[in-house]
Protein backbone atom coordinates (compact mmCIF):
# COMPACT_ATOMS: atom_id res chain seq x y z
CA UNK A 1 0.00 0.00 0.00
CA UNK A 2 1.21 3.48 -0.79
CA UNK A 3 -0.01 6.71 0.77
CA UNK A 4 0.06 10.06 -0.99
CA UNK A 5 0.71 13.09 1.21
CA UNK A 6 0.85 16.50 -0.45
CA UNK A 7 2.16 14.97 -3.66
CA UNK A 8 4.80 12.85 -1.92
CA UNK A 9 4.64 9.07 -2.21
CA UNK A 10 5.26 7.36 1.11
CA UNK A 11 5.67 3.56 1.04
CA UNK A 12 4.05 2.03 4.11
CA UNK A 13 5.57 -1.44 3.78
CA UNK A 14 2.21 -3.22 3.76
CA UNK A 15 2.19 -3.87 0.03
CA UNK A 16 4.57 -6.81 0.35
CA UNK A 17 2.70 -10.11 -0.08
CA UNK A 18 2.79 -12.35 2.97
CA UNK A 19 3.61 -15.99 2.32
CA UNK A 20 1.59 -18.69 4.06
CA UNK A 21 3.31 -20.84 6.64
CA UNK A 22 4.46 -24.01 4.89
CA UNK A 23 5.96 -27.21 6.27
CA UNK A 24 6.41 -30.70 4.86
CA UNK A 25 7.47 -34.06 6.26
CA UNK A 26 8.39 -37.36 4.64
CA UNK A 27 7.24 -40.69 6.08
CA UNK A 28 8.33 -44.22 5.19
CA UNK A 29 5.24 -45.92 6.52
CA UNK A 30 7.14 -47.47 9.41
CA UNK A 31 5.25 -48.18 12.61
CA UNK A 32 4.37 -44.92 14.33
CA UNK A 33 4.30 -42.80 11.16
CA UNK A 34 0.66 -41.80 11.57
CA UNK A 35 1.24 -40.66 15.15
CA UNK A 36 4.34 -38.74 14.01
CA UNK A 37 2.27 -37.02 11.31
CA UNK A 38 -0.34 -35.97 13.89
CA UNK A 39 2.40 -34.59 16.17
CA UNK A 40 3.91 -32.73 13.20
CA UNK A 41 0.49 -31.23 12.42
CA UNK A 42 -0.09 -30.23 16.06
CA UNK A 43 3.27 -28.44 16.09
CA UNK A 44 2.34 -26.73 12.81
CA UNK A 45 -0.93 -25.45 14.29
CA UNK A 46 0.99 -24.07 17.29
CA UNK A 47 3.38 -22.29 14.89
CA UNK A 48 0.40 -20.88 13.02
CA UNK A 49 -1.00 -19.48 16.27
CA UNK A 50 2.35 -17.83 17.08
CA UNK A 51 3.59 -16.69 13.66
CA UNK A 52 0.25 -15.76 12.07
CA UNK A 53 -1.63 -14.92 15.29
CA UNK A 54 -4.24 -17.32 13.95
CA UNK A 55 -7.23 -17.88 16.19
CA UNK A 56 -7.23 -21.67 16.10
CA UNK A 57 -9.70 -23.02 18.63
CA UNK A 58 -9.83 -26.62 19.82
CA UNK A 59 -12.47 -27.51 17.23
CA UNK A 60 -10.35 -26.28 14.31
CA UNK A 61 -7.20 -27.89 15.71
CA UNK A 62 -9.06 -31.18 16.14
CA UNK A 63 -10.36 -30.99 12.57
CA UNK A 64 -6.86 -30.42 11.18
CA UNK A 65 -5.51 -33.39 13.16
CA UNK A 66 -8.45 -35.55 12.07
CA UNK A 67 -7.90 -34.71 8.39
CA UNK A 68 -4.17 -35.41 8.73
CA UNK A 69 -4.91 -38.76 10.41
CA UNK A 70 -7.38 -39.84 7.75
CA UNK A 71 -5.31 -38.78 4.72
CA UNK A 72 -2.03 -40.16 6.09
CA UNK A 73 -3.72 -43.41 7.10
CA UNK A 74 -5.07 -43.78 3.56
CA UNK A 75 -1.61 -43.14 2.08
CA UNK A 76 -0.08 -45.59 4.55
CA UNK A 77 -2.57 -48.34 3.69
CA UNK A 78 -2.98 -47.88 -0.04
CA UNK A 79 0.37 -46.77 -1.45
CA UNK A 80 3.42 -48.82 -2.33
CA UNK A 81 5.99 -46.64 -0.71
CA UNK A 82 6.73 -43.51 1.22
CA UNK A 83 4.42 -40.51 1.39
CA UNK A 84 4.73 -36.80 2.03
CA UNK A 85 2.56 -34.64 4.28
CA UNK A 86 2.51 -30.97 3.29
CA UNK A 87 0.80 -28.31 5.41
CA UNK A 88 0.10 -24.73 4.39
CA UNK A 89 -1.67 -22.28 6.66
CA UNK A 90 -2.83 -18.73 7.14
CA UNK A 91 -5.05 -17.09 9.71
CA UNK A 92 -8.08 -18.33 7.73
CA UNK A 93 -7.34 -21.96 6.82
CA UNK A 94 -4.98 -24.92 6.82
CA UNK A 95 -4.44 -26.92 3.64
CA UNK A 96 -3.44 -30.53 4.20
CA UNK A 97 -1.88 -32.29 1.19
CA UNK A 98 -0.68 -35.87 1.14
CA UNK A 99 1.37 -37.21 -1.76
CA UNK A 100 1.87 -40.94 -2.23
CA UNK A 101 3.14 -43.35 -4.88
CA UNK A 102 -0.19 -44.90 -5.87
CA UNK A 103 -1.94 -43.36 -8.87
CA UNK A 104 -5.32 -44.85 -7.85
CA UNK A 105 -7.57 -41.97 -6.81
CA UNK A 106 -9.41 -42.51 -3.52
CA UNK A 107 -13.06 -43.50 -3.56
CA UNK A 108 -15.67 -41.78 -1.45
CA UNK A 109 -18.34 -44.30 -0.59
CA UNK A 110 -21.95 -43.28 0.03
CA UNK A 111 -23.03 -42.94 3.64
CA UNK A 112 -23.77 -46.32 5.11
CA UNK A 113 -23.92 -46.75 8.89
CA UNK A 114 -23.82 -50.54 8.42
CA UNK A 115 -20.45 -50.47 6.62
CA UNK A 116 -17.44 -51.25 8.78
CA UNK A 117 -14.50 -49.07 7.79
CA UNK A 118 -13.93 -47.03 4.64
CA UNK A 119 -15.41 -43.88 6.20
CA UNK A 120 -12.18 -41.83 5.95
CA UNK A 121 -13.03 -39.67 2.95
CA UNK A 122 -16.59 -39.30 4.20
CA UNK A 123 -15.18 -37.84 7.41
CA UNK A 124 -12.72 -35.59 5.55
CA UNK A 125 -15.51 -34.24 3.34
CA UNK A 126 -17.64 -33.57 6.44
CA UNK A 127 -15.04 -31.33 8.11
CA UNK A 128 -13.13 -29.80 5.18
CA UNK A 129 -14.27 -26.80 3.15
CA UNK A 130 -12.75 -28.34 0.00
CA UNK A 131 -11.35 -31.76 -0.91
CA UNK A 132 -9.55 -32.65 -4.15
CA UNK A 133 -7.60 -35.63 -5.45
CA UNK A 134 -5.41 -35.60 -8.54
CA UNK A 135 -2.75 -37.68 -10.19
CA UNK A 136 0.76 -36.24 -10.11
CA UNK A 137 3.92 -37.57 -11.80
CA UNK A 138 4.89 -39.65 -8.77
CA UNK A 139 1.40 -40.95 -7.90
CA UNK A 140 -1.35 -38.80 -6.46
CA UNK A 141 -2.05 -35.84 -4.22
CA UNK A 142 -5.08 -35.65 -1.94
CA UNK A 143 -5.72 -32.15 -0.64
CA UNK A 144 -8.19 -30.87 1.97
CA UNK A 145 -8.72 -27.29 3.11
CA UNK A 146 -9.84 -26.85 6.71
CA UNK A 147 -11.36 -23.45 7.52
CA UNK A 148 -10.30 -22.10 10.90
CA UNK A 149 -13.43 -20.00 11.40
CA UNK A 150 -16.87 -21.55 11.82
CA UNK A 151 -18.61 -22.11 8.51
Amino acid sequence: MTEHLDGAVIPTGFDVPVEPLRRAAHYTGASGSIAEARAFAAHFVDQLRIEWCAAVDERACGEVLLVVSELVTNADRHSNGPYILELEGTDASVTVSVYDSSDALPLRFPKDPQRIGRHGLEIVHAVAAEVTAERVPVGKRVRAVVALARR
